[in-house]
């Protein structure tokens, strides 16, 4: 079995690129929390993100991108995701493994790397309603805006249809 290298951000812009998706890039220091990149918001116009990599019993995988200061509750969400039992964190190595980031930089953006359609992509009903959504473009020393429906424009063509739900309090 050969291992594939995840694409990096400069892939992943070409890839938008290519589609002719419109996108907006803001470097920073890196930021491993949400309570880290509350300064970038003046700078960053937008809806901001939380990502949560969960798996269940069965071992499916999901990502759970909500609005950064949305309330997500764990011990219902697999009941409106389809998950087959209550979630919990999936671990780091299958982060990196599917989505081809570490934790801290997880984002809707690792559907260019799961090529095996691993990880089902849930999209928070409140933040789509955001015109622009930002998330960060693989590594989270930079913070991508992108407008919400090319977001899901660029899931689908990555091979993802992602769910749109309401999966937060």
């Amino acid at each position: 079995m050969t291992e594939t290298k995840p694409k990096n951000k400069n892939e992943l812009f070409a890839f938008l690129d290519g589609l002719g998706i419109a996108h907006r890039t803001h470097e920073h220091a890196p930021v491993f929390t949400v309570a880290e990149s509350v300064s970038l918001r003046d700078a960053i116009p937008g809806g901001h993100t939380k990502n949560l990599f969960v798996k269940d019993k069965k071992d499916q995988f999901f990502l759970l991108t909500v609005e950064e200061h949305a309330v997500v509750d764990l011990k219902t969400v697999h009941a409106l995701i389809g998950a087959a039992s209550k979630v919990s964190f999936g671990k780091a190595e299958k982060l990196m493994e599917y989505l081809g980031v570490i934790p801290g930089a997880v984002t809707a953006f690792g559907a260019i790397n799961d090529m095996g359609n691993n990880v089902t992509f849930v999209l928070d009903a409140d933040l789509m309603k955001e015109e622009v959504v930002n998330c960060h473009p693989l590594s989270n020393d930079a913070t991508t805006s992108i407008a919400s429906a090319d977001l899901i424009r660029f899931m689908e063509a990555t091979g993802h249809k992602p769910l749109v739900l309401k999966v937060t309090a």
